[in-house]
């Protein structure tokens, strides 16, 4: 796994979201900080308390002109479902094929009750207006990782 890193240029992608519209990262650049927050699967316990603490910072994020992207290997049937149920008010996209998740280094080999596969790690990227990483937020408990970004949103503005 080669992950990126701040100073990188993010790569442009185009994916579905839960609606099945195409969500381009290129149309955010130059006008909105995007939050692009890889996490493994819908609608479990640890993702479902990530995503409600980014819900939940909505207005704060804003207020810092940035946006947030949660992007999962999920099918869009599965998003569209975790963002009813959890009223979610921004975007999930589906990266079934994983491409998106390779393309940011956070898909590799990972470790589950002795149990190795190949899936997602829990990394978010701070892209700026000019396209590159600005930020890799790596270390967190999903409890607090909204209070993460928030913090950083803080002390660099």
């Amino acid at each position: 796994m080669n992950t990126l890193k701040a100073g990188d240029i993010a790569p442009l992608f185009s994916l579905k979201n839960q609606n099945d519209e195409t969500i381009n990262l290129a149309d955010f650049v130059g006008n909105k900080q995007v939050l692009v927050y890889f996490y493994p699967k819908a609608s479990t316990p640890g993702c479902t308390v990530q995503a409600c603490g980014l819900r939940d910072s909505k207005q704060e994020l804003a207020d810092h002109n940035t946006v947030v992207f949660g992007i999962s290997p999920d099918p869009v049937k599965r998003l569209t479902n975790f963002i009813n149920k959890q009223e979610l008010n921004f975007d999930l996209l589906s990266d079934e094929d994983h491409a998106v998740a390779d393309a940011f280094g956070v898909w590799g080999l990972k470790k589950f009750m002795g149990k190795e596969y190949d899936g997602i790690h829990r990394i978010s990227f701070l892209v700026g207006l000019d396209g590159k990483i600005s930020h890799v937020f790596d270390k967190f408990k999903t409890k607090d990782h909204h209070e993460v970004v928030l913090k950083h949103l803080s002390e660099n503005s």
